[in-house]
Protein backbone atom coordinates (compact mmCIF):
# COMPACT_ATOMS: atom_id res chain seq x y z
CA UNK A 1 0.00 0.00 0.00
CA UNK A 2 1.16 3.54 -0.72
CA UNK A 3 1.23 5.77 2.33
CA UNK A 4 0.91 9.57 2.17
CA UNK A 5 3.96 11.74 2.91
CA UNK A 6 5.23 11.95 6.46
CA UNK A 7 3.54 15.24 7.41
CA UNK A 8 0.11 15.14 9.00
CA UNK A 9 -2.60 15.22 6.35
CA UNK A 10 -6.33 15.84 6.32
CA UNK A 11 -8.59 13.23 4.77
CA UNK A 12 -11.14 15.00 2.57
CA UNK A 13 -13.52 12.12 1.84
CA UNK A 14 -14.80 9.05 3.67
CA UNK A 15 -12.84 5.81 3.22
CA UNK A 16 -16.02 3.79 2.66
CA UNK A 17 -18.63 5.83 0.79
CA UNK A 18 -16.34 8.62 -0.53
CA UNK A 19 -18.77 11.18 0.86
CA UNK A 20 -17.51 14.67 1.67
CA UNK A 21 -19.90 15.36 4.59
CA UNK A 22 -17.24 14.69 7.23
CA UNK A 23 -17.61 16.62 10.49
CA UNK A 24 -15.91 16.91 13.85
CA UNK A 25 -17.16 14.42 16.46
CA UNK A 26 -14.88 14.73 19.51
CA UNK A 27 -11.23 14.76 20.52
CA UNK A 28 -9.46 11.72 21.96
CA UNK A 29 -6.17 12.70 23.53
CA UNK A 30 -4.24 14.74 20.98
CA UNK A 31 -6.28 13.44 18.05
CA UNK A 32 -9.32 14.91 16.35
CA UNK A 33 -12.06 12.40 15.55
CA UNK A 34 -14.48 13.04 12.69
CA UNK A 35 -17.59 11.21 11.49
CA UNK A 36 -19.00 10.71 8.01
CA UNK A 37 -22.62 11.85 8.10
CA UNK A 38 -23.47 9.55 5.19
CA UNK A 39 -22.26 6.11 6.33
CA UNK A 40 -21.24 6.75 9.96
CA UNK A 41 -17.53 5.93 9.63
CA UNK A 42 -15.37 7.51 12.36
CA UNK A 43 -11.69 8.28 11.75
CA UNK A 44 -8.77 10.41 12.85
CA UNK A 45 -8.46 13.62 10.85
CA UNK A 46 -5.83 14.90 10.29
CA UNK A 47 -3.93 11.65 10.53
CA UNK A 48 -0.58 11.29 12.30
CA UNK A 49 2.52 11.32 10.14
CA UNK A 50 4.53 8.25 9.24
CA UNK A 51 7.20 9.34 11.72
CA UNK A 52 4.63 9.49 14.52
CA UNK A 53 3.30 6.04 13.65
CA UNK A 54 6.82 4.66 13.50
CA UNK A 55 7.43 5.88 17.07
CA UNK A 56 4.28 4.04 18.16
CA UNK A 57 5.30 0.83 16.43
CA UNK A 58 8.77 0.69 17.92
CA UNK A 59 10.34 -2.45 19.27
CA UNK A 60 8.49 -2.25 22.59
CA UNK A 61 4.98 -1.78 21.20
CA UNK A 62 4.42 -5.45 22.02
CA UNK A 63 5.44 -5.19 25.68
CA UNK A 64 8.50 -7.10 26.73
CA UNK A 65 9.42 -5.23 29.91
CA UNK A 66 6.74 -6.67 32.11
CA UNK A 67 7.00 -9.24 34.86
CA UNK A 68 7.10 -12.95 34.16
CA UNK A 69 3.68 -13.24 35.79
CA UNK A 70 2.37 -10.52 33.45
CA UNK A 71 3.81 -12.28 30.42
CA UNK A 72 2.17 -15.51 31.52
CA UNK A 73 -1.17 -13.74 31.99
CA UNK A 74 -1.09 -12.15 28.54
CA UNK A 75 0.01 -15.41 26.92
CA UNK A 76 -2.87 -17.29 28.51
CA UNK A 77 -5.43 -14.72 27.43
CA UNK A 78 -4.08 -14.58 23.87
CA UNK A 79 -4.07 -18.36 23.62
CA UNK A 80 -7.68 -18.52 24.77
CA UNK A 81 -8.64 -15.76 22.32
CA UNK A 82 -6.92 -17.57 19.44
CA UNK A 83 -8.78 -20.77 20.24
CA UNK A 84 -12.05 -18.84 20.36
CA UNK A 85 -11.39 -17.27 16.95
CA UNK A 86 -10.46 -20.64 15.42
CA UNK A 87 -13.65 -22.24 16.72
CA UNK A 88 -15.78 -19.44 15.23
CA UNK A 89 -13.90 -19.56 11.92
CA UNK A 90 -14.54 -23.31 11.76
CA UNK A 91 -18.29 -22.69 12.07
CA UNK A 92 -18.25 -20.37 9.05
CA UNK A 93 -15.46 -21.78 6.88
CA UNK A 94 -15.98 -25.46 7.55
CA UNK A 95 -12.51 -26.82 6.74
CA UNK A 96 -9.70 -26.69 9.30
CA UNK A 97 -6.83 -27.17 6.86
CA UNK A 98 -5.22 -25.22 4.05
CA UNK A 99 -3.13 -22.07 3.75
CA UNK A 100 -3.78 -19.31 6.28
CA UNK A 101 -2.55 -15.71 6.19
CA UNK A 102 -2.65 -13.41 9.21
CA UNK A 103 -2.13 -9.69 8.59
CA UNK A 104 -0.73 -8.09 11.73
CA UNK A 105 0.33 -11.29 13.48
CA UNK A 106 2.14 -9.58 16.39
CA UNK A 107 4.13 -12.06 18.46
CA UNK A 108 2.46 -14.97 16.65
CA UNK A 109 -0.05 -16.10 19.30
CA UNK A 110 -2.80 -16.85 16.76
CA UNK A 111 -0.40 -18.39 14.21
CA UNK A 112 0.94 -20.82 16.83
CA UNK A 113 -2.56 -22.07 17.64
CA UNK A 114 -3.57 -22.21 13.96
CA UNK A 115 -0.44 -24.19 13.07
CA UNK A 116 -1.16 -26.63 15.89
CA UNK A 117 -4.71 -27.04 14.50
CA UNK A 118 -3.36 -28.09 11.10
CA UNK A 119 -3.15 -24.89 9.06
CA UNK A 120 -0.15 -23.93 6.91
CA UNK A 121 0.47 -20.44 8.26
CA UNK A 122 1.99 -17.21 6.95
CA UNK A 123 2.13 -13.96 8.89
CA UNK A 124 2.68 -10.33 7.94
CA UNK A 125 3.74 -7.91 10.68
CA UNK A 126 4.78 -4.24 10.68
CA UNK A 127 7.00 -4.45 13.77
CA UNK A 128 10.31 -6.22 12.91
CA UNK A 129 10.96 -7.28 16.50
CA UNK A 130 7.48 -8.77 16.92
CA UNK A 131 7.81 -10.52 13.56
CA UNK A 132 11.10 -12.08 14.65
CA UNK A 133 9.53 -13.37 17.86
CA UNK A 134 6.59 -14.82 15.91
CA UNK A 135 8.91 -16.57 13.44
CA UNK A 136 10.88 -18.16 16.29
CA UNK A 137 7.69 -19.69 17.73
CA UNK A 138 6.54 -21.42 14.53
CA UNK A 139 7.46 -24.91 13.37
CA UNK A 140 7.03 -24.52 9.61
CA UNK A 141 5.28 -21.19 9.12
CA UNK A 142 6.69 -18.01 7.62
CA UNK A 143 6.49 -14.42 8.92
CA UNK A 144 7.20 -11.37 6.76
CA UNK A 145 7.94 -8.34 8.91
CA UNK A 146 8.51 -4.64 8.38
CA UNK A 147 5.33 -3.75 6.47
CA UNK A 148 1.67 -4.64 6.01
CA UNK A 149 1.77 -4.68 2.21
CA UNK A 150 0.82 -7.97 0.56
CA UNK A 151 2.27 -7.00 -2.82
CA UNK A 152 5.03 -9.60 -2.61
CA UNK A 153 2.55 -12.46 -2.13
CA UNK A 154 1.27 -14.36 -5.19
CA UNK A 155 -2.41 -14.09 -6.12
CA UNK A 156 -5.04 -16.69 -5.15
CA UNK A 157 -2.80 -18.41 -2.63
CA UNK A 158 -4.72 -18.65 0.66
CA UNK A 159 -7.96 -20.31 1.77
CA UNK A 160 -8.23 -18.09 4.85
CA UNK A 161 -7.05 -14.61 5.86
CA UNK A 162 -7.29 -13.35 9.44
CA UNK A 163 -7.05 -9.71 10.57
CA UNK A 164 -7.22 -8.73 14.21
CA UNK A 165 -7.66 -4.94 14.66
CA UNK A 166 -5.26 -4.08 11.80
CA UNK A 167 -7.92 -2.87 9.34
CA UNK A 168 -8.40 0.25 11.44
CA UNK A 169 -4.66 0.90 11.66
CA UNK A 170 -3.83 1.38 7.97
CA UNK A 171 -4.26 4.60 6.03
CA UNK A 172 -6.27 2.91 3.29
CA UNK A 173 -8.62 0.19 4.64
CA UNK A 174 -10.09 -0.26 1.16
CA UNK A 175 -6.61 -0.79 -0.27
CA UNK A 176 -5.84 -3.50 2.27
CA UNK A 177 -9.15 -5.26 1.56
CA UNK A 178 -8.38 -5.22 -2.16
CA UNK A 179 -4.96 -6.77 -1.53
CA UNK A 180 -6.52 -9.47 0.63
CA UNK A 181 -9.09 -10.15 -2.09
CA UNK A 182 -6.23 -10.65 -4.55
CA UNK A 183 -4.27 -13.17 -2.44
CA UNK A 184 -7.32 -15.24 -1.40
CA UNK A 185 -8.39 -18.20 -3.50
CA UNK A 186 -11.86 -18.03 -5.11
CA UNK A 187 -14.38 -18.49 -2.32
CA UNK A 188 -11.67 -17.96 0.30
CA UNK A 189 -12.68 -16.74 3.75
CA UNK A 190 -11.78 -13.45 5.42
CA UNK A 191 -12.12 -13.19 9.22
CA UNK A 192 -11.89 -9.80 10.93
CA UNK A 193 -11.83 -9.16 14.68
CA UNK A 194 -11.79 -5.51 15.71
CA UNK A 195 -13.38 -2.88 17.94
CA UNK A 196 -16.90 -1.82 16.93
CA UNK A 197 -17.97 1.81 17.02
CA UNK A 198 -21.59 0.72 17.59
CA UNK A 199 -20.71 -1.54 20.53
CA UNK A 200 -22.23 -0.91 23.94
CA UNK A 201 -19.04 0.40 25.53
CA UNK A 202 -18.22 2.67 22.59
CA UNK A 203 -21.66 4.28 22.77
CA UNK A 204 -21.51 4.71 26.54
CA UNK A 205 -17.92 5.92 26.94
CA UNK A 206 -17.49 7.97 23.72
CA UNK A 207 -14.14 9.79 23.93
CA UNK A 208 -13.24 7.78 27.06
CA UNK A 209 -13.53 4.45 25.22
CA UNK A 210 -10.45 2.34 25.90
CA UNK A 211 -10.09 1.37 22.22
CA UNK A 212 -9.33 4.96 21.19
CA UNK A 213 -5.57 4.64 20.76
CA UNK A 214 -3.04 6.68 18.85
CA UNK A 215 -2.32 3.92 16.30
CA UNK A 216 -5.98 3.34 15.43
CA UNK A 217 -6.85 5.57 12.49
CA UNK A 218 -10.32 4.32 11.53
CA UNK A 219 -13.25 2.99 13.56
CA UNK A 220 -15.91 0.92 11.84
CA UNK A 221 -19.33 -0.17 12.98
CA UNK A 222 -21.00 -3.38 11.78
CA UNK A 223 -22.88 -1.71 8.95
CA UNK A 224 -20.17 0.37 7.32
CA UNK A 225 -17.63 -2.45 7.63
CA UNK A 226 -20.02 -4.71 5.72
CA UNK A 227 -20.35 -1.95 3.11
CA UNK A 228 -16.55 -1.72 2.82
CA UNK A 229 -16.38 -5.48 2.29
CA UNK A 230 -19.18 -5.37 -0.29
CA UNK A 231 -17.41 -2.64 -2.26
CA UNK A 232 -14.22 -4.74 -2.20
CA UNK A 233 -16.08 -7.72 -3.76
CA UNK A 234 -16.58 -9.80 -0.63
CA UNK A 235 -19.95 -11.48 -0.14
CA UNK A 236 -21.72 -13.81 2.32
CA UNK A 237 -20.88 -11.35 5.08
CA UNK A 238 -21.82 -11.98 8.69
CA UNK A 239 -20.99 -9.37 11.35
CA UNK A 240 -21.77 -10.11 14.97
CA UNK A 241 -20.66 -8.93 18.41
CA UNK A 242 -17.11 -10.12 18.86
CA UNK A 243 -16.08 -12.46 21.60
CA UNK A 244 -13.07 -11.44 23.64
CA UNK A 245 -11.26 -13.26 26.43
CA UNK A 246 -10.15 -11.14 29.38
CA UNK A 247 -9.26 -11.51 33.04
CA UNK A 248 -8.60 -9.04 35.82
CA UNK A 249 -4.82 -9.08 35.46
CA UNK A 250 -5.05 -8.50 31.71
CA UNK A 251 -7.26 -5.43 32.25
CA UNK A 252 -4.87 -4.13 34.90
CA UNK A 253 -1.88 -4.50 32.56
CA UNK A 254 -3.80 -2.60 29.88
CA UNK A 255 -4.46 0.34 32.19
CA UNK A 256 -0.85 0.31 33.33
CA UNK A 257 0.18 0.79 29.68
CA UNK A 258 -2.62 3.28 28.99
CA UNK A 259 -3.14 5.10 32.32
CA UNK A 260 -6.62 6.46 33.03
CA UNK A 261 -7.59 8.68 35.97
CA UNK A 262 -8.96 6.66 38.89
CA UNK A 263 -9.18 3.40 36.90
CA UNK A 264 -5.45 2.57 37.00
CA UNK A 265 -5.21 3.25 40.72
CA UNK A 266 -8.40 1.36 41.51
CA UNK A 267 -7.29 -1.73 39.62
CA UNK A 268 -3.87 -1.75 41.27
CA UNK A 269 -5.58 -1.42 44.68
CA UNK A 270 -7.96 -4.29 43.95
CA UNK A 271 -5.05 -6.44 42.75
CA UNK A 272 -3.81 -6.56 46.36
CA UNK A 273 -7.22 -7.69 47.64
CA UNK A 274 -8.36 -10.30 45.11
CA UNK A 275 -7.07 -13.90 45.22
CA UNK A 276 -4.71 -14.91 42.43
CA UNK A 277 -7.20 -17.46 41.04
CA UNK A 278 -9.89 -14.80 40.81
CA UNK A 279 -7.58 -12.39 39.01
CA UNK A 280 -6.52 -15.09 36.54
CA UNK A 281 -10.00 -16.44 35.77
CA UNK A 282 -10.93 -15.98 32.10
CA UNK A 283 -14.16 -14.25 31.12
CA UNK A 284 -15.81 -14.15 27.70
CA UNK A 285 -17.14 -10.67 26.89
CA UNK A 286 -18.68 -9.02 23.83
CA UNK A 287 -18.88 -5.45 25.06
CA UNK A 288 -16.51 -3.69 22.63
CA UNK A 289 -15.74 -5.79 19.59
CA UNK A 290 -17.11 -7.48 16.52
CA UNK A 291 -16.26 -10.60 14.52
CA UNK A 292 -16.87 -10.42 10.79
CA UNK A 293 -16.82 -13.25 8.27
CA UNK A 294 -16.83 -12.89 4.47
CA UNK A 295 -15.98 -14.78 1.29
CA UNK A 296 -14.13 -13.65 -1.78
CA UNK A 297 -16.51 -13.22 -4.72
CA UNK A 298 -15.85 -12.78 -8.41
CA UNK A 299 -15.55 -9.27 -9.75
CA UNK A 300 -18.59 -8.33 -11.84
CA UNK A 301 -18.36 -6.07 -14.88
CA UNK A 302 -21.65 -4.40 -13.94
CA UNK A 303 -23.87 -4.69 -10.84
CA UNK A 304 -27.33 -6.20 -11.15
CA UNK A 305 -30.67 -5.19 -9.62
CA UNK A 306 -33.21 -7.95 -8.91
CA UNK A 307 -36.81 -6.71 -8.86
CA UNK A 308 -38.99 -9.25 -7.02
CA UNK A 309 -42.57 -9.00 -8.21
CA UNK A 310 -45.22 -11.14 -6.39
CA UNK A 311 -48.44 -11.35 -8.39
CA UNK A 312 -51.83 -12.79 -7.48
CA UNK A 313 -55.06 -11.69 -9.12
CA UNK A 314 -53.54 -8.48 -10.50
CA UNK A 315 -54.62 -8.81 -14.15
CA UNK A 316 -55.89 -5.22 -14.27
CA UNK A 317 -52.47 -3.70 -13.62
CA UNK A 318 -49.97 -6.45 -14.47
CA UNK A 319 -49.34 -5.67 -18.15
CA UNK A 320 -49.02 -1.94 -17.48
CA UNK A 321 -46.51 -2.59 -14.71
CA UNK A 322 -44.44 -5.03 -16.78
CA UNK A 323 -44.30 -2.61 -19.70
CA UNK A 324 -43.04 0.13 -17.38
CA UNK A 325 -40.46 -2.18 -15.77
CA UNK A 326 -39.09 -3.42 -19.08
CA UNK A 327 -38.84 0.15 -20.30
CA UNK A 328 -37.09 1.25 -17.11
CA UNK A 329 -33.37 2.02 -17.37
CA UNK A 330 -31.16 2.67 -14.34
CA UNK A 331 -27.71 4.02 -15.27
CA UNK A 332 -24.91 1.71 -14.17
CA UNK A 333 -27.20 -1.21 -13.30
CA UNK A 334 -28.51 -4.21 -15.17
CA UNK A 335 -31.98 -5.40 -14.16
CA UNK A 336 -33.64 -8.78 -13.79
CA UNK A 337 -37.37 -9.07 -13.06
CA UNK A 338 -38.49 -12.07 -11.00
CA UNK A 339 -42.25 -12.63 -11.30
CA UNK A 340 -43.71 -15.04 -8.74
CA UNK A 341 -47.24 -15.89 -9.87
CA UNK A 342 -49.42 -17.69 -7.32
CA UNK A 343 -52.01 -19.45 -9.54
CA UNK A 344 -54.37 -16.52 -10.00
CA UNK A 345 -57.99 -16.95 -11.05
CA UNK A 346 -58.33 -13.70 -13.02
CA UNK A 347 -55.87 -14.23 -15.90
CA UNK A 348 -52.69 -12.94 -14.21
CA UNK A 349 -50.91 -16.25 -14.84
CA UNK A 350 -51.65 -16.09 -18.55
CA UNK A 351 -50.42 -12.48 -18.63
CA UNK A 352 -47.22 -13.46 -16.86
CA UNK A 353 -46.50 -16.38 -19.20
CA UNK A 354 -46.30 -13.96 -22.13
CA UNK A 355 -42.92 -12.89 -20.74
CA UNK A 356 -41.46 -16.35 -20.10
CA UNK A 357 -38.92 -16.06 -22.93
CA UNK A 358 -37.86 -12.49 -22.23
CA UNK A 359 -34.12 -12.40 -21.38
CA UNK A 360 -34.61 -10.03 -18.43
CA UNK A 361 -37.56 -11.88 -16.87
CA UNK A 362 -37.76 -14.99 -14.70
CA UNK A 363 -41.21 -16.51 -14.25
CA UNK A 364 -41.83 -18.67 -11.17
CA UNK A 365 -45.21 -20.43 -11.02
CA UNK A 366 -46.58 -21.46 -7.63
CA UNK A 367 -49.16 -24.24 -7.59
CA UNK A 368 -51.41 -22.38 -5.13
CA UNK A 369 -51.53 -19.02 -3.32
CA UNK A 370 -49.66 -19.19 -0.01
CA UNK A 371 -49.55 -15.48 0.70
CA UNK A 372 -47.60 -12.47 -0.49
CA UNK A 373 -44.75 -13.12 1.95
CA UNK A 374 -44.29 -16.66 0.65
CA UNK A 375 -44.14 -15.36 -2.92
CA UNK A 376 -41.52 -12.75 -2.00
CA UNK A 377 -39.45 -15.38 -0.18
CA UNK A 378 -39.57 -17.56 -3.29
CA UNK A 379 -38.43 -14.63 -5.42
CA UNK A 380 -35.57 -13.79 -3.07
CA UNK A 381 -34.20 -17.32 -3.35
CA UNK A 382 -34.11 -16.99 -7.15
CA UNK A 383 -32.51 -13.53 -7.19
CA UNK A 384 -28.90 -13.23 -8.37
CA UNK A 385 -28.54 -9.43 -8.26
CA UNK A 386 -26.27 -7.37 -6.06
CA UNK A 387 -29.29 -5.30 -5.01
CA UNK A 388 -32.90 -6.32 -4.42
CA UNK A 389 -36.07 -4.24 -4.74
CA UNK A 390 -39.54 -5.55 -3.85
CA UNK A 391 -42.23 -4.23 -6.18
CA UNK A 392 -45.97 -4.70 -5.73
CA UNK A 393 -47.98 -5.59 -8.84
CA UNK A 394 -50.83 -3.18 -8.06
CA UNK A 395 -49.17 0.11 -9.13
CA UNK A 396 -49.50 1.66 -5.66
CA UNK A 397 -45.77 2.50 -5.78
CA UNK A 398 -44.09 4.75 -8.34
CA UNK A 399 -41.26 3.37 -10.47
CA UNK A 400 -39.79 6.87 -10.78
CA UNK A 401 -38.54 6.50 -7.19
CA UNK A 402 -36.15 3.66 -8.08
CA UNK A 403 -33.17 5.91 -8.82
CA UNK A 404 -33.29 7.79 -5.50
CA UNK A 405 -33.73 4.60 -3.46
CA UNK A 406 -30.92 2.74 -5.21
CA UNK A 407 -28.51 5.66 -5.17
CA UNK A 408 -28.09 5.26 -1.39
CA UNK A 409 -26.99 1.64 -1.86
CA UNK A 410 -24.78 2.12 -4.90
CA UNK A 411 -22.93 5.03 -3.27
CA UNK A 412 -22.32 2.95 -0.14
CA UNK A 413 -24.15 5.28 2.23
CA UNK A 414 -26.55 2.55 3.31
CA UNK A 415 -27.30 -1.14 2.81
CA UNK A 416 -31.05 -1.03 3.49
CA UNK A 417 -33.54 1.61 2.34
CA UNK A 418 -37.26 1.99 3.01
CA UNK A 419 -39.50 3.97 0.66
CA UNK A 420 -41.54 5.90 3.22
CA UNK A 421 -45.16 6.54 2.24
CA UNK A 422 -45.41 9.09 5.06
CA UNK A 423 -43.22 11.59 3.24
CA UNK A 424 -44.13 15.27 3.30
CA UNK A 425 -46.79 16.93 5.45
CA UNK A 426 -49.82 14.89 4.40
CA UNK A 427 -50.20 12.54 7.36
CA UNK A 428 -53.30 10.89 5.90
CA UNK A 429 -51.67 10.05 2.57
CA UNK A 430 -51.11 6.46 3.68
CA UNK A 431 -54.78 5.55 3.62
CA UNK A 432 -57.05 8.11 1.96
CA UNK A 433 -60.09 6.65 0.24
CA UNK A 434 -62.57 8.90 -1.54
CA UNK A 435 -65.78 9.22 0.51
CA UNK A 436 -64.48 6.89 3.26
CA UNK A 437 -62.91 9.22 5.81
CA UNK A 438 -63.78 6.95 8.77
CA UNK A 439 -62.12 3.92 7.16
CA UNK A 440 -59.09 6.02 6.23
CA UNK A 441 -58.75 7.28 9.80
CA UNK A 442 -59.13 3.78 11.25
CA UNK A 443 -56.43 2.32 8.99
CA UNK A 444 -54.07 5.20 9.62
CA UNK A 445 -54.54 4.76 13.36
CA UNK A 446 -53.58 1.09 12.95
CA UNK A 447 -50.47 2.13 11.06
CA UNK A 448 -49.46 4.60 13.78
CA UNK A 449 -50.07 2.00 16.50
CA UNK A 450 -47.93 -0.69 14.88
CA UNK A 451 -45.23 1.83 13.97
CA UNK A 452 -44.99 2.88 17.63
CA UNK A 453 -44.87 -0.79 18.64
CA UNK A 454 -42.03 -1.58 16.23
CA UNK A 455 -40.08 1.48 17.34
CA UNK A 456 -40.54 0.62 20.99
CA UNK A 457 -39.70 -3.07 20.69
CA UNK A 458 -36.67 -2.67 18.43
CA UNK A 459 -35.36 0.77 19.44
CA UNK A 460 -36.05 2.49 16.13
CA UNK A 461 -37.37 5.87 14.99
CA UNK A 462 -39.12 4.84 11.79
CA UNK A 463 -42.15 6.48 10.18
CA UNK A 464 -43.18 3.71 7.80
CA UNK A 465 -41.66 0.34 8.75
CA UNK A 466 -44.30 -1.63 6.79
CA UNK A 467 -43.75 -0.21 3.33
CA UNK A 468 -43.37 -2.91 0.70
CA UNK A 469 -40.87 -0.63 -1.07
CA UNK A 470 -37.85 -2.24 0.58
CA UNK A 471 -34.49 -1.99 -1.18
CA UNK A 472 -31.35 -3.68 0.12
CA UNK A 473 -28.15 -5.43 -0.85
CA UNK A 474 -28.93 -9.08 -1.48
CA UNK A 475 -25.93 -10.02 0.62
CA UNK A 476 -27.78 -8.66 3.67
CA UNK A 477 -29.95 -11.79 3.58
CA UNK A 478 -27.03 -14.19 4.02
CA UNK A 479 -27.51 -16.41 7.05
CA UNK A 480 -31.13 -15.38 7.65
CA UNK A 481 -34.14 -17.70 7.54
CA UNK A 482 -37.70 -16.50 7.01
CA UNK A 483 -40.95 -18.15 8.02
CA UNK A 484 -43.82 -15.68 7.51
CA UNK A 485 -46.09 -16.09 4.49
CA UNK A 486 -48.57 -13.21 4.46
CA UNK A 487 -48.14 -9.49 4.99
CA UNK A 488 -46.38 -10.28 8.27
CA UNK A 489 -43.30 -10.99 6.13
CA UNK A 490 -42.84 -7.20 5.96
CA UNK A 491 -42.26 -7.22 9.72
CA UNK A 492 -40.01 -10.27 9.64
CA UNK A 493 -37.76 -8.95 6.87
CA UNK A 494 -37.44 -5.54 8.52
CA UNK A 495 -36.68 -6.81 12.02
CA UNK A 496 -34.24 -9.53 11.00
CA UNK A 497 -32.24 -7.13 8.84
CA UNK A 498 -32.14 -4.66 11.74
CA UNK A 499 -31.03 -7.33 14.18
CA UNK A 500 -28.33 -8.45 11.74
CA UNK A 501 -26.85 -4.97 12.03
CA UNK A 502 -28.43 -2.97 9.18
CA UNK A 503 -30.02 0.34 10.10
CA UNK A 504 -32.68 1.29 7.51
CA UNK A 505 -32.70 4.71 5.89
CA UNK A 506 -36.15 6.13 5.06
CA UNK A 507 -36.66 8.15 1.90
CA UNK A 508 -40.02 9.66 0.85
CA UNK A 509 -41.75 8.03 -2.13
CA UNK A 510 -44.92 8.62 -4.10
CA UNK A 511 -47.77 6.29 -3.16
CA UNK A 512 -51.42 5.89 -4.11
CA UNK A 513 -53.36 3.56 -1.87
CA UNK A 514 -56.00 1.51 -3.62
CA UNK A 515 -59.22 0.70 -1.79
CA UNK A 516 -60.69 -2.66 -0.86
CA UNK A 517 -63.06 -2.27 -3.79
CA UNK A 518 -60.02 -2.01 -6.08
CA UNK A 519 -58.52 -5.23 -4.77
CA UNK A 520 -56.64 -4.54 -1.52
CA UNK A 521 -56.02 -7.92 0.12
CA UNK A 522 -55.28 -7.00 3.75
CA UNK A 523 -57.81 -8.56 6.14
CA UNK A 524 -59.15 -5.92 8.51
CA UNK A 525 -59.02 -7.83 11.80
CA UNK A 526 -57.21 -11.15 11.29
CA UNK A 527 -54.02 -9.63 9.84
CA UNK A 528 -53.49 -7.05 12.64
CA UNK A 529 -53.81 -9.79 15.25
CA UNK A 530 -51.28 -11.83 13.31
CA UNK A 531 -48.93 -8.84 13.12
CA UNK A 532 -49.10 -8.37 16.87
CA UNK A 533 -48.16 -12.00 17.47
CA UNK A 534 -45.33 -11.87 14.92
CA UNK A 535 -43.81 -8.75 16.46
CA UNK A 536 -43.80 -10.31 19.91
CA UNK A 537 -42.26 -13.48 18.45
CA UNK A 538 -39.57 -11.46 16.64
CA UNK A 539 -38.68 -9.69 19.88
CA UNK A 540 -37.62 -12.93 21.51
CA UNK A 541 -36.56 -15.16 18.59
CA UNK A 542 -32.86 -15.96 18.22
CA UNK A 543 -31.11 -14.29 15.25
CA UNK A 544 -27.83 -16.16 14.75
CA UNK A 545 -26.71 -16.10 11.07
CA UNK A 546 -23.52 -18.01 11.88
CA UNK A 547 -25.54 -20.85 13.39
CA UNK A 548 -27.78 -20.90 10.32
CA UNK A 549 -24.78 -21.10 7.97
CA UNK A 550 -23.26 -23.91 10.03
CA UNK A 551 -26.48 -25.92 10.02
CA UNK A 552 -27.03 -25.40 6.29
CA UNK A 553 -23.51 -26.55 5.51
CA UNK A 554 -23.86 -29.69 7.61
CA UNK A 555 -27.14 -30.45 5.88
CA UNK A 556 -25.73 -29.53 2.44
CA UNK A 557 -28.54 -27.06 1.94
CA UNK A 558 -28.12 -23.74 0.16
CA UNK A 559 -27.98 -20.67 2.40
CA UNK A 560 -30.03 -17.61 1.35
Amino acid sequence: MNFPPSENQSVRTCHVCKGARVYYLFSAGDHRMVRCDDCGLVFVNPQPSDDELARIYHAHYFPEKISDAGKKTLAGVRQAAAQLYLSQIRRYHGSTTGRLLEVGCGDGDFLVEAEAAGWQVTGVELSPSAGQRAQARLQNGEVRSGEWSLAALPAAQFELCVISSVLGDVRSPAGLLQEIHRVLKPGGTLFIAMPAMDSLLARLMRQKWMELKAEHLTYFDRQNLQTALFKSSFRDVIAQPGGKIINFDCVRIHFDRYPAPLMTGLLNFLAHLLPAKTRARHHHTTASGMMVFARKAELKPQPVLSVVLPAYNEAKTFDELMAALLHKEIPGLLMEIIVVESNSTDGTREAALKYKNHPRVKIILEDCPRGKGHAVRTGLKAAIGDYVLIQDADLEYDLEDYAALLEELVAGRSAFVLGSRHGGRNVLKMRRFAGQFGLSLFLNFGHWFFTALVNGLFFQRLRDPFTMFKVFRRDCLYGLEFECNRFDFDFELLVKLIRKGFQPVELPVNYRSRSFKEGKKVRMFRDPLNWLGVLLWLRRVEIDPLKTVEQKRKGNQPTP
